[in-house]
């Protein structure tokens, strides 16, 4: 019974907490999205605003509800949010939701995929670079990753289509996939290879860097001698005892890694013109569409804090010890 309370006791500290961050978080954006210069009604009218008496102006501003105090604004806003109702995109003249819902899935295939084999492969690299450490490949390796890490990743891409896509004519060199193939894995997976190899690139070195850096910490130990001097092998040592303990460590870098993976998507979006919420949030900014970058920047921000505390239930799970810290008084 005490331990079903304090597992709704969680349960309700981490949901507030979630709602009062996407509060703040709302408040901060909304704010500060009117704060930058330009005037929206640049967005919906274009260049007839030019043509536009102040009167017209005015009656524009009343019509799209930006007239009013901002935080008058704002409690308008998230009352009908609350409702499922995002607001007009400025830009598109048409429901904020329906502008985004056909771009979250090519944003979540891209990112999730990158995501995925980044800490897959990271997580190989720094174990095999942590079982050779100081040896020739490691040094390499090192080397190698570290050059890798500070290409920019704008220009890698430009390079890459440059050369498979303009020279060589392998791989296509911009869109989610070819008109009318919407339905094609195959093709939408040839769209994606240079995507994923310029958010790979310039993504895995830091977290297999991280993680060797985490695994050569726990292989100095005291343990390990004991368990080499019971003649248990390095690769045994590595893998059945330093990685178990490194594990919590590992998913703390993969939760808090969400935003820096994010932001690699939505480089890649623009180099490639992939179309996805990332390329579409930089044109809400850029255009003062204000609802439609609200809604973009929520929805990265429920990404943002969701991974974070799914990842610290898993790391509870991994290591009991961080549960018993936070039930002792």
């Amino acid at each position: 019974m005490i331990k079903k309370s304090m597992l709704v006791e969680k349960i309700t500290r981490r949901t507030i907490g979630f709602v009062l961050t996407m509060l703040i978080l709302s408040i901060g954006v909304f704010y500060l999205s009117r704060l930058a210069p330009g005037d929206p009604l640049q967005s919906f009218y274009g260049d007839a605003i030019e043509s536009m008496s102040t009167e017209e102006l005015d009656a524009a501003r009343i019509r799209l509800g930006l007239d009013s105090p901002v935080y008058v604004q704002y409690v308008k806003w998230i009352s009908n949010a609350f409702q499922g109702d995002f607001g007009l995109s400025l830009k598109y003249k048409m429901p904020a939701m329906a502008v985004i819902t056909p771009l979250i899935g090519n944003t979540l295939i891209l990112g999730g995929i990158a995501y995925i084999l980044v800490f897959a492969l990271a997580t190989l690299l720094a174990l095999f670079c942590a079982m050779h450490e100081d040896t020739l490949i490691d040094r390499i390796i090192c080397k190698v990753g570290t050059a890798a890490y500070y290409i920019p990743p704008f220009w890698l891409g430009v390079v890459l289509v440059l050369i498979f896509s303009v020279n060589l004519g392998l791989l296509p060199s911009s869109g989610a996939y070819s008109v009318g193939k919407s339905d094609d894995i195959l093709n939408r997976i040839q769209h994606m290879i240079l995507p994923l190899v310029v958010m790979i690139l310039s993504h895995l070195w830091y977290y297999a860097y991280m993680i060797r850096n985490k695994l050569l910490d726990e292989i100095r130990k005291d343990y390990v001698l004991l368990a080499k001097a019971k003649g248990c092998t390095k690769t045994e040592i590595v893998l059945k005892h330093c990685f178990r303990n490194v594990a919590p460590t590992i998913v703390n870098i993969m939760a808090i890694s969400i935003p820096h993976v994010l932001s690699g998507t939505y480089i890649a979006e623009a180099v490639f013109n992939y179309p996805g919420i990332g390329a579409l949030s930089v044109q809400s900014a850029k255009y003062h569409d204000y609802n439609l970058l609200m809604l973009t920047v929520l929805i990265t921000g429920v990404l943002v804090i969701a991974s974070s505390i799914i990842a610290q239930s898993v790391n509870e799970v991994i290591d009991p010890r961080i549960k018993l810290m936070e039930e002792s008084p």
